[in-house]
């Protein structure tokens, strides 16, 4: 990878950021974009947003806080309300905020882009990728979960005392979750 002078690093939550920013500070100038259209309930986006406000203090690095527009969000994925995690709809989810990542980007004079989306282990970085390079030939492919990243970032997360999600972030993926817990509990019960 080269050196990147000036990064824009689109984050989802302060815990994936963790490592990816701890890997990416060693290459150049980083700034956090805290984009998350999706993120539902509103106390929910404001629990992510302390996490990655928590993290950009302790490391000591720029955080940018593009308005939550839940609405357009909707909009963004209507049709796609009942496609399965992994799915359509995560795919134009990722859309929805690399757009206007990318956006920043260009117009704030970054010179690429990458996403803590690949960290985890719940997400397919191919597909990421593939949005990523739609959306801006800036974008840069960088899976974080290479190299240990999600268990780093389990590690720093824990260091920092930081809040840790247990679902993607919509109401669909809440609605799964819930879905889930209530089947266990059947299961179990």
């Amino acid at each position: 990878m080269p050196l990147l002078p000036k990064l824009l690093l689109h984050v989802c939550c302060g815990p994936c950021a963790t490592a990816s920013l701890e890997r990416l500070r060693q290459e150049g100038e980083v700034t956090l974009f805290f984009s998350n259209g999706n993120l539902f309930p509103a106390a929910e986006h404001e629990r992510r947003l302390a996490a990655a406000r928590q993290l950009a203090e302790a490391s000591n690095v720029e955080l940018i806080v593009d308005p939550h527009d839940h609405a357009a969000w909707r909009e963004f994925v209507r049709g796609l309300e009942d496609e399965p995690e992994r799915g359509a709809r995560c795919a134009r989810c990722f859309e929805f905020s690399f757009q206007r990542a990318a956006r920043y980007a260009r117009e704030h004079g970054f010179t690429g882009l990458a996403t803590t989306l690949t960290i985890s282990p719940h997400k397919r970085s191919a597909d990421i990728f593939r949005i990523g390079r739609e959306v801006w030939d800036g974008f840069l492919e960088i899976d974080f979960k290479k190299r240990d990243g999600f268990r780093r970032s389990l590690e720093l997360t824990k260091q920092l005392g930081l809040y840790r999600q247990d679902y993607c972030g919509c109401e669909f993926s809440l609605q799964a979750r819930e879905q889930r817990k209530k089947q266990g509990m059947t299961e179990n019960g």
